[in-house]
């Protein structure tokens, strides 16, 4: 018996997010067993909007395998299967579950780098050719990754997802709005003096058509523009590895120096993938306080009420950037208890509540 709430889950991915519609092609990708109960509830919904409904299947211990066991033409490898069946399908729905944050403990820095450049190649084609939609599905791991029981968990999920979604939306924009007004931004906080140009970028609001749970507005800053420097109190996660207490400094729209206090050779090797990747393809403010803690998910964390998010690497074409780079890497930093956003020289936003 599915519980009822996959089902609610699942009209919401498949009615609203992917909009299906008859005789579309939608690629659901099942990541990790557990995210099969969803898979069911979201093949019947697709099913029933009269699409072409096809699962497949991915792990992280099959990617650890791969990264464990497999030389460098094999780490380096962008499987066509994968390219084949985004390029056959309309919509795509990934449902991913997690793995135990640890998973890839011990894997070179380079060797994890050079895996997720191939793999950035799959997102892009994704992201460019399909209606699609991401969502990190509870596990017992996940819950274990967020210091939480799974009930609560589970708990904390629902929330977060099975929202008013048509309403939220119009929340959103109203806070897009006065984004989209500005020139000029500046965050502060703690050993945090950042400045960015927005001029000609737009501002785009993620309302549940492309994550799930969703609730973001973002941009993509004007590249050469970012200058200051910005510490996280959020570690970020990257094939989840975890990097703690990040500080960044730009020049001239480029990181020229970065630390952290672990796993720093990862930092590098990140920032080292290509000439895009030390620069900033994202700026993001994470406006769903229906998730109200970090889980070191960055399908969550980053849509925290209170909180914004610089993306390294690929920005978004749509929000009028030009960054190109095989990653887009999101790392997100806290403003809730100490933290500002100005929009042209006027704050708008403090301590984790804006103020218009």
């Amino acid at each position: 018996m599915i519980d009822q709430r996959w089902r609610r889950t699942a009209e919401v991915l498949v009615n609203y997010s992917a909009e299906v519609r008859p005789g579309d092609r939608v690629l659901i990708v099942m990541v990790e067993p557990e995210t099969f109960p969803l898979a069911v509830a979201v093949y019947e919904a697709v099913i029933r909007s009269g699409g072409l409904p096809h699962v497949q299947f991915g792990s992280a211990y099959l990617e650890r395998a791969l990264m464990q066991y497999g030389n460098e033409i094999q780490v380096n490898w962008v499987p066509e299967p994968e390219l084949d069946e985004i390029r056959w399908a309309d919509a795509y729905i990934g449902l991913r579950g997690a793995r135990s944050p640890h998973e890839f403990a011990g894997v070179p820095a380079d060797v994890l780098a050079a895996h997720r450049r191939a793999m950035g190649i799959v997102s892009r084609a994704r992201n460019e050719g399909t209606r699609w939609v991401l969502m990190r599905v509870p596990t017992e791991a996940l819950a274990q990754q967020a210091g939480m029981p799974l009930d609560e968990m589970m708990a904390f999920f629902f929330r977060a997802t099975l929202r008013d979604w048509a309403e939220e939306a119009r929340t959103y924009e109203q806070i897009r709005e006065r984004f989209q007004r500005a020139r000029t931004v500046r965050v502060t906080g703690h050993e945090t003096e950042l400045t960015f140009s927005t001029v000609g970028r737009t501002y785009i609001i993620g309302d549940g058509r492309h994550n799930m749970p969703d609730g973001e507005i973002y941009t993509a800053p004007v590249e050469d523009s970012v200058e200051g420097v910005i510490t996280f109190e959020f570690p970020g996660v990257y094939g989840g590895v975890r990097i703690p207490d990040i500080r960044l400094v730009f020049e001239r729209g480029q990181v020229v120096s970065a630390t952290a206090s672990a796993n720093a050779d990862l930092l590098c090797r990140i920032l080292d993938t290509d000439v895009g990747a030390r620069r900033v393809g994202e700026f993001g403010v994470g406006v769903n306080f229906g998730i109200d803690r970090f889980i070191g998910d960055v399908l969550f964390d980053e849509k925290m009420g209170g909180t914004v998010h610089l993306a390294l690497g690929r920005a978004y074409a749509e929000c009028g950037g030009t960054n190109d780079s095989a990653i887009h890497w999101d790392v997100v930093k806290d403003l809730r208890t100490g933290g500002t956003i100005s929009l042209d020289g006027e704050e708008v936003f403090r301590n984790g509540s804006f103020r218009f």
